[in-house]
């Protein structure tokens, strides 16, 4: 079965990806998701796809980021597979596709973010990859 990973760059792709990213992000129409990520784009932020038999089944989305705690690492914004493609090992395809992009590009780590009702993405991300879960992520509205 013929597998490929390809970075998406352009708006027909984007366009392309938008049905599989609304999964994960519902709030977003097709408008606000190009608008922000063209802006995410300025900012280094990467949309890769997982197509298998040319047809996209995974998404992830990544940038390289520098900080006091992280040091140069990889942060994954976006991974998302089909929901009719689960349990297939697309997402962890493209996970280990980022860790040996990050290993061989001197990142430290991987790191991201995840829901707190997203129990079984946690699972995921724990039992099969051991990440470790060593902080809370804190945001506040303004109105």
């Amino acid at each position: 079965m013929l597998e490929t990973v390809e970075e998406l760059s352009t708006r027909d792709q984007w366009t392309e990806a938008f049905p599989l990213m609304n999964q994960l992000r519902t709030d977003l129409t097709l408008e606000t998701y190009i608008d922000l990520l063209q802006e995410m784009q300025k900012d280094g932020y990467k949309l890769c796809a997982l197509y298998v038999q040319e047809k996209m089944v995974s998404l992830i989305g990544y940038s390289w980021r520098t900080n006091f705690y992280n040091k140069r690492h990889i942060f994954v914004y976006d991974l998302i597979t089909d929901t009719t493609q689960r349990s297939g090992g697309y997402g962890e395809k493209l996970l280990k596709y980022i860790h040996e992009y990050a290993k061989e590009n001197g990142a430290e780590y991987v790191a991201l973010e995840s829901g707190l009702q997203r129990k079984e993405a946690h699972r995921f991300y724990e039992n099969k990859f051991e990440y470790d879960k060593w902080c809370y992520s804190f945001r506040k509205t303004l109105k």
